[in-house]
């Protein structure tokens, strides 16, 4: 399963590359401009903060439809909290995170105890986020000031951070391929502990952090909201493959009642799992509703979809039992290169709809029949 995992990873950033190869044939170049591509990465940090919590749902063999629609109620949420009512930021934030657990908490054990089918639960709470939001807003624009929650979703690191980050990325990345190769040699496995395999997983790693970094600092510098991505990343990574709540929601997933019989609190994971996913959904909407300056009635409309396609794009399967954090994280900048690329190249919206379906479709589709081999 790691080397099919490894496979896949591999295709999708071949895809990715293809993509942009495309994009950039039909915009004359400005698709691989700095200034597009750090607009690019700050669209896709949204749809990958909600596809770290998707995964955790996906592999518990469940879904989140209403993540979308959350999202947008959250940020007008804390638009309302902090312009309506003159909140501080800090405030603000805990507020809004705090009601998207609570949220969370809801859907998860209506899932989780009442066993009510979580395509149900989350389809509720997608037509319910909706109607809330409409009524919070009072089918208004709420502008944001110029001040620190704007910068949430629209600052830059300087650079000088980001090569400070670049060399904190490279660092954390060699030393995790290190331990996976010290581990992997005791149990004898030649193809992953061979040193020129590890040195080539170092090396490309490394250099996609350095072209990163280059290519952000060449324009204003790294996002503020790739930096939360990331920060959120490395802890969810951490959480799935090096504790007992990733290793039990990966075994739920894969198999429920072999858990329980094991041990496993099932009710309680995915109680755990679909909290997460709320808290994950709050940090999304603030991050969604500071980079564009406002909170409207219609925003994140399709956003779950998005998320949903970033997943399975990225690995995890929709039967449960597997999926990976990074993989999501690739699988979202798959999706909005493609939402970015069509709309820099004037395709009309019926046709960007079809091709992001047909995109999806694949990618479960070959999901399948890897499963099936």
């Amino acid at each position: 399963m790691l080397k099919n995992l490894n496979l896949r990873m591999y295709a999708m950033v071949l895809a990715l590359v293809c993509v942009w190869v495309i994009f950039t044939l039909l915009t004359n170049g400005t698709f691989l401009s700095t200034r597009n591509l750090s607009n690019l990465s700050r669209q896709a940090a949204v749809t990958a903060i909600l596809a770290v919590g998707m995964t955790l749902v996906i592999v518990s063999a469940n879904i989140d439809l209403s993540v979308g629609y959350g999202a947008g109620l959250l940020g007008a949420i804390a638009a309302i909290v902090h312009v309506w009512w003159g909140q501080s930021i800090p405030v603000t934030l805990l507020i809004v995170i705090c009601v998207g657990t609570l949220m969370g908490l809801m859907q998860g054990y209506l899932v989780a105890y009442q066993r009510i089918p979580a395509f149900i639960v989350t389809l509720g709470g997608f037509l319910a986020y909706r109607g809330l939001m409409l009524a919070f807003t009072r089918g208004e624009t709420i502008l944001l000031p110029d001040n620190w929650f704007k910068a949430i979703g629209n600052a830059y690191l300087s650079p000088t951070l980001g090569w400070g980050l670049m060399v904190i990325g490279i660092g954390i990345s060699g030393y995790r391929f290190y331990r996976q190769r010290v581990a992997r040699l005791q149990y004898g496995n030649p193809e992953q502990t061979a040193m020129p395999v590890f040195l080539l997983k170092v090396v490309g790693i490394s250099a996609l952090i350095v072209a990163f970094i280059i290519v952000m600092n060449a324009h204003k510098g790294v996002p503020f909201p790739v930096c939360i991505l990331f920060g959120l990343a490395f802890v969810f990574h951490f959480i799935a493959n090096h504790t007992r709540f990733g290793r039990y929601v990966y075994a739920v997933g894969g198999n429920s009642e072999a858990a329980y019989l094991s041990g496993v609190n099932v009710r309680g994971i995915t109680l755990r799992v679909f909290a997460t996913m709320g808290a994950l959904m709050a940090i999304a909407g603030v991050v969604m509703t500071a980079r564009v300056g406002s909170a409207s009635p219609e925003a994140g409309r399709l956003l779950e979809l998005d998320a949903i396609a970033a997943c399975v794009i990225g690995g995890a399967s929709l039967m449960g039992g597997r999926g990976s954090i990074f993989g999501a994280i690739l699988g979202a900048f798959v999706m909005e290169s493609l939402n970015n690329g069509m709309s820099m190249a004037n395709m009309d919206a019926s046709w960007q709809d079809i091709i992001k379906g047909i995109v999806l479709v694949a990618a479960v589709g070959f999901d399948m029949a890897s499963r099936r081999r």
